[in-house]
């Protein structure tokens, strides 16, 4: 039937299943290209990628760094920074205008045009408002999630039912204790959700930016790297970000749960 849950049990098998098929058409296609090409680096053997995992955990010979740690750290800090300027900025903007119809006029038509603009065609303009330092990284991925983050909010906040609104003001409830105590928690759990859509483009803006005018980070490394064809350093440097991301959402989800059990029980 559709929608019909599943037991737990299956579930966990299905996901450790389809990784495993995943595993294997990776060594099968590896295989088959090594048949063809004994050279060949563009689908490394498990043997090719461990020898890129020890490179980038080593130190370097040229400078002594260890790639994962310098390119994680500098990508890190710009990704959090962007995020929480972005979000931040987009939860705001998304409940002056669901709340005040005025913010609403004043700022609905140039955030729903801005949400069509792709940051990265904006690169020449970050280049030339903040240079090319970390505040560069951060203001683009800011710019990247934050109208459609506003303007998520700003629906969550029309769809908040007007009599509790009413009763609230009723029963005296000042403005911002209305905001707060009522429309806030109501859409809260709906921004975690658009918090969670938002980790992937975010990423997406950083290692474009990086792999164009980065010296460090994990966009410059794929782009160095990729260059020489040394895809056995590429490859786990993709699973490290996929992995982040998905840690990431992941503990999104759970606070998701353990702040809004009422939501995620609605959703089952």
């Amino acid at each position: 039937m559709i929608r019909k849950p599943i037991p737990a049990r299956w579930s966990l098998a299905l996901g450790v299943l389809s990784v495993l098929v995943l595993l294997a058409v990776y060594t099968g296609l590896s295989l088959w290209q090594h048949h063809r090409n004994p050279e060949d680096t563009t689908i490394p053997t498990w043997s090719q990628l461990a020898v890129g995992v020890k490179q980038i955990l080593e130190p370097s010979a040229r400078d002594g760094q260890r790639w994962l740690v310098a390119d994680g750290k500098a990508t890190l800090i710009r990704l959090f920074l962007g995020l929480l300027c972005g979000i931040a900025g987009g939860i705001v903007l998304g409940l002056l205008m669901g709340c005040y119809p005025i913010i609403e006029a004043l700022l609905v038509p140039p955030l729903s045009l801005l949400a069509k603009e792709p940051p990265t065609a904006m690169l020449a303009v970050f280049f030339v408002l903040v240079g090319t330092d970390t505040e560069m990284y951060v203001a683009m991925i800011a710019f990247g999630i934050l109208p459609t983050l506003s303007q998520t909010v700003y629906l969550g906040v029309r769809d908040v039912p007007a009599e509790l609104l009413d009763k609230a003001s009723t029963l005296g409830a000042s403005q911002i204790e209305i905001i707060w105590s009522i429309i806030a928690r109501a859409i809260f759990p709906k921004i975690i959700d658009v918090v969670r859509l938002s980790i992937g483009p975010a990423m997406v803006y950083l290692i474009a930016a990086e792999m164009v005018c980065g010296d460090v980070g994990f966009g410059y490394r794929i782009r160095l790297q990729s260059r020489l064809l040394n895809m056995n350093v590429v490859y786990p440097y993709l699973a490290v970000l996929a992995a982040f991301g998905f840690t990431l959402d992941s503990a999104l989800r759970l606070l998701q749960r353990y702040c809004c059990p009422w939501y995620v029980s609605g959703e089952k």
